[in-house]
């Protein structure tokens, strides 16, 4: 148990600590944007085009809508009060309507790692703001932390040719690993998160594993930045092993105590 806690306040000080390094370069953990709060510039970047194409549909609604009205005026030669009434209250209702519809959809776990690494980093992003409520506090500070760390990899990446193996093994460090971790706590019954199994709890557990992810981002992002991408590749290899055997060791762990409910 001491150990374990020992372990935790380990990683928790060092998240913080690039937390701190990621602030002092002048970047922000979160982007507020539309009464949301986003965890980076690339899933922002989606919500601003999402509401753009909301506010074009309204305004093309709202001119079609006065068009209508006044084509009506000139053929019955004026729409009268009630007219100017209706009018007034289509215009309201089809910018609450557009306003609130198509909402905005979460993408699915299985299409993070497509496309290129923009799309892949904005997709993340979202994926995991989405995924926030349900997650202890602890790991809510680090989602927001990878966040800001996943904008930095993303630009690093953008100047590496995607067909070098240590970019696809850290792609999917962040596009199936990171989210496959946060999932499969999600799968655990909220009741059964603060069972100690084998001297953890899953929400230790979680905490602790985002923060080795975020570690582990950071490092990456700091060798791509020296283009060292040799040791880079070494890395890639690593971090497969790591996370990828180590999260399908540890789902049917997490997962186990549902039989006992």
């Amino acid at each position: 148990m001491a150990e374990s806690a020992t372990d935790s306040s380990r990683i928790l000080a060092e998240a913080r600590a690039s937390l701190q390094r990621q602030q002092a370069g002048g970047r922000r953990a979160t982007v507020t944007l539309g009464g949301g709060r986003s965890i980076g510039r690339r899933s922002a970047e989606l919500k601003r085009l999402h509401f753009a194409r909301k506010a074009a549909r309204m305004a093309f609604a709202v001119m079609a809508i006065l068009f209508a009205a006044l084509v009506t005026g000139l053929v019955i030669d004026g729409i009268g009060f009630t007219g100017i009434v209706l009018t007034f209250l289509a215009i309201v209702g089809a910018i609450a309507l557009l306003g609130t519809y198509p909402r905005m959809k979460v993408p699915e776990l299985g299409t993070l790692n497509r496309g290129d690494v923009r799309a892949m980093v904005a997709r993340t992003e979202l994926w995991l703001e989405a995924q926030r409520p349900a997650l202890p506090v602890p790991a809510v500070t680090l989602v927001d932390q990878i966040g800001v760390q996943l904008d930095s990899l993303g630009l690093q990446l953008e100047g590496v040719d995607p067909a070098e193996p240590a970019v696809v093994e850290v792609r999917k460090l962040v596009g199936e690993h990171l989210p496959g971790m946060v999932e499969t706590y999600r799968r655990i019954p909220a009741n059964l998160r603060r069972e100690q199994r084998d001297g953890r709890t899953a929400d230790q557990q979680l905490a602790d594993g985002l923060g080795k992810i975020s570690a582990e981002i950071d490092a990456v992002t700091r060798q791509l930045a020296a283009g060292d991408l040799d040791a880079l590749a070494v890395r890639g290899r690593f971090l497969d092993y790591k996370y990828g055997d180590g999260l399908e060791q540890a789902a049917p762990q997490l997962a186990a105590p549902k039989a006992e409910n």
